[in-house]
């Protein structure tokens, strides 16, 4: 009986047979596919390495951000790091100390939101929060925090921090989010990176008295309304008169978020107000003193104008004119002050006051 055995074999063959036709079906499928999707260039998933660059940077960034308490490292002049001197309470250095060392801002201590940490981060300058958490200094950032949830009707949808790069300047953005819950309330995180943008980090010319009164030095008052820290490098001041031209770039100093800042003849005699910070800028011989007039007083311009890092040519953020065609004529102890919202302020947003104040703001 030889059936059987012929039978097997037969059975073999077909099945053998049936394989090799679906996987040569299955390999012209696949080329088939392939020349498709060739053809409308479409992409299955993300090919785009600087679009999952931001994403990574984006929950990286938010991490760190809410992982622990953080930390800051003191830096020597030669630029190496005081590990001996490093801290987990960075929320407790100054202003000029969180700026020349490094600092990575952690908000949470234990396991919920520390409000001292978030409002330290008005002494953090953008770049030094983007630099803290790791990220690429060709990236920007903007970092807010908000209160979505609250026993307490008063602060439930309070902004705590809300600064730094507008996303609509930067070419390409990603976004993380967290919500936290700290005892009765929940506190809502939001960091968006960008791939470049221009930085909003705008001062305002809130006062200025280009003639005070007999002995007393020539002032300028401002205000930083950004959340975040201000550095100086970059800023520049300009004067143009009949009788006097100067120019000064600021190349040091530090101003922290919502601060207001006086820059003086001479501070020894200086009415500072409530201001938070006191810059003289009469040994920089742009403001004088006494019978040492630097600023016009009878017309001239002052501009305020800002220099970003990837540009070389200085962009003029606002000015403020008196004397000439501008019917402000001011006589001694008089100042000339803005009169917000509008920004950057045209002729009519400016009036002479009679009663300065220096270093108390009112930008409602």
């Amino acid at each position: 009986m030889v059936s059987g055995p012929t039978s097997s074999i037969r059975k073999d063959e077909g099945g053998m047979t049936a394989v090799i036709e679906f996987l040569s079906a299955f390999t012209l499928f696949l080329m088939i596919l392939t020349a498709f999707l060739s053809l409308a260039q479409l992409e299955m998933g993300s090919n785009d390495t600087s679009v999952d660059r931001l994403d990574r940077s984006a929950a990286q960034g938010m991490d760190r951000l809410t992982s622990d308490g953080g930390w800051y490292v003191p830096v020597f002049e030669d630029g190496t790091y005081d590990y001996q001197n490093s801290t987990s309470q960075w929320h407790q250095k100054s202003l000029e100390e969180l700026n020349s060392g490094v600092v990575m801002a952690g908000l949470i201590d234990g396991y919920s939101i520390d409000f001292d940490r978030v409002s330290a981060l008005h002494n953090v300058t953008e770049s030094s929060l983007l630099a803290g958490l790791g990220l690429s200094e060709s990236f920007s950032l903007h970092l807010s925090i908000k209160i979505t949830e609250s026993d307490d009707s008063q602060r439930d949808g309070i902004v705590l921090f809300s600064g730094g790069t507008e996303r609509g300047t930067a070419s390409a953005s990603s976004t993380a989010f967290k919500e936290l819950q700290t005892g009765s309330e929940k506190v809502l995180i939001i960091l968006e990176v960008h791939n470049g943008g221009r930085s909003t980090n705008n001062l305002i010319i809130t006062e200025i008295s280009p003639r005070s009164v007999s002995g007393a030095p020539e002032w300028i008052e401002m205000y930083n309304p950004n959340d975040f820290a201000i550095d100086l490098r970059g800023w520049s001041l300009s004067h143009i008169s009949p009788n006097l031209n100067s120019n000064l770039l600021l190349t040091e100093g530090v101003v922290s978020g919502l601060s207001t800042i006086i820059m003086t003849g001479d501070p020894s005699s200086q009415d500072v107000g409530l201001a938070d910070h006191v810059i003289d800028l009469g040994g920089e011989g742009f403001l004088g003193v006494g019978q040492l007039n630097l600023i016009d007083d009878g017309g001239g311009v002052v501009i305020l104008s800002y220099t970003q890092l990837s540009e070389f040519q200085p962009f003029e953020v606002m000015r403020v004119e008196w004397g000439g065609d501008t019917g402000f004529f001011l006589t001694p102890s008089q100042s000339l002050e803005y009169l917000p919202p509008i920004f950057p302020p045209t002729q009519i947003d400016w009036q002479i006051s009679s009663t300065p104040n220096p270093g108390i703001v009112n930008l409602v």
